[in-house]
């Protein structure tokens, strides 16, 4: 695995545990840490959509090899 599908993965994980604290506990761990209406947050969650996007393109190269 590369740094970057690391990195990618790291990040798309934080989302995932971000939403599931959302989802369950209606706590946004993003927003608490940084404010919720400050630019850091907006920057997070693109982060986490592109690196989702890249994350998707990681997995169909990864099925074409096999």
């Amino acid at each position: 695995m590369s740094t970057l599908q690391k990195i990618c993965l790291t990040i798309t994980i934080i989302g995932a545990i971000n939403w599931g604290l959302i989802g369950l506990l209606e706590f946004n761990l993003v927003e608490s840490i940084f404010g919720a209406n400050s630019l850091i947050p907006r920057i997070v969650y693109s982060l986490v959509g592109l690196t989702g996007l890249i994350n998707v393109g990681i997995l169909v190269m990864d099925l074409d090899e096999k």
